[in-house]
């Protein structure tokens, strides 16, 4: 069977990615065949592609994409729980070069089966594209690791992206105060929207005083930061005594020196780390699936574009403009 696939033979910019007519098999044992109605666009992608990921993509004619959501077209051999019509969202999993592999930029793909989730009747595809990396990369860092409670405070850095929005409602749902920490104030309704009970613009300087003063002198439990580089030295004395810096990202790129005279508590965090748990995942999927049924959860989509507008999608995301999720939509 043919479909259209994103390739790209060498790392740099959007450019670089094109539509191409690739040949596809029959899904073999533990596989099913996808139709993608839709695609979430993910940094990792951009990474990837750029070549800043912390794996390297297999060229020439890599794949890529960690994101989908679609309906089930042909089912191997030895899958239990899916059959052909099911709609379904799909993910990575952690194994090196997996987008090259298996990227899902494309509007036909045959997958492990161990990357489908039952996608809902009333879920449509563009939500089921957008919900789950940032939705379980949030859980498991705050819930899984942090341990956040009704009560505690929370700080999230690069508020507006996809997983701090995430971040902020799922803070906000189970009864904790989440401080949005944001490049300006351009996006603060938004943030407040989506549930922070406060905005802070770090291009105005004194986030760690402005913390403090919010929670009257104790600082912050959790830390849940996108960002890394030298400002974590600095943001890390927001902390409460007890408090925890959960970073799950490298934004900045430079190094990261911490102060070795606070006793800080610094967690390094990937959602690959969720994945790859059975039960943790298990845990995750019923704790979402609940959050979007009440109500609380949602994908922000910040904007769609056409597959064919692939490049377009990723230069969009690199002007850092973009307040929540970007989407590609397959057509039929």
């Amino acid at each position: 069977m043919k479909a259209t696939a994103v390739l790209f033979d060498e790392l740099g910019a959007p450019e670089v990615l094109y539509l191409e007519e690739v040949e596809i098999p029959e899904p073999g044992a533990g596989e099913v065949r996808v139709r993608v109605d839709a695609i979430g666009v993910n940094r990792g992608d951009v990474l990837v592609r750029s070549g800043g990921y912390y794996y390297d993509a297999v060229l020439p004619k890599s794949r890529l994409g960690t994101e989908a959501a679609g309906v089930v077209e042909a089912v191997g051999d030895a899958v239990a729980g899916f059959a052909v019509g099911d709609a379904v969202s799909m993910l990575a999993k952690p194994t090196d070069a997996g987008m090259s592999l298996y990227g899902v930029y494309g509007d036909r793909v045959v997958v492990p089966a161990d990357r489908l989730i039952r996608r809902p009747a009333d879920m449509d595809a563009v939500t089921g594209a957008a919900l789950w990396m940032p939705a379980l990369t949030a859980y498991g860092g705050l819930v899984e690791v942090g341990k956040l409670q009704p009560g505690d405070t929370v700080v999230v850095t690069a508020a507006s992206s996809t997983v701090g929005l995430a971040a902020i409602q799922l803070a906000d749902h189970l009864g904790a105060t989440a401080i949005a920490v944001t490049r300006t104030g351009t996006k603060a309704d938004a943030l407040r929207a989506a549930g922070a009970a406060h905005v802070i613009a770090s291009d105005d300087g004194g986030v760690v005083e402005q913390v403090h003063a919010l929670t009257a002198g104790r600082g912050a439990r959790l830390i849940f930061d996108a960002v890394g580089g030298p400002q974590l030295s600095e943001l890390v004395l927001a902390l409460s005594p007890d408090g925890m810096a959960i970073v799950y990202g490298w934004l900045d790129g430079q190094p990261t020196p911490l102060p070795m005279s606070w006793p800080i508590n610094v967690y390094g965090y990937a959602v690959y780390h969720l994945l790859a748990d059975p039960e943790r995942f298990r845990r995750a999927e019923a704790f979402i699936n609940r959050g979007v049924r009440a109500g609380p959860l949602a994908p922000v989509i910040d904007r769609t574009f056409d597959l064919g507008e692939v490049a377009a999608a990723h230069r969009y995301m690199e002007t850092n403009e973009q307040g929540g999720k970007i989407v590609l939509t397959v057509e039929h």
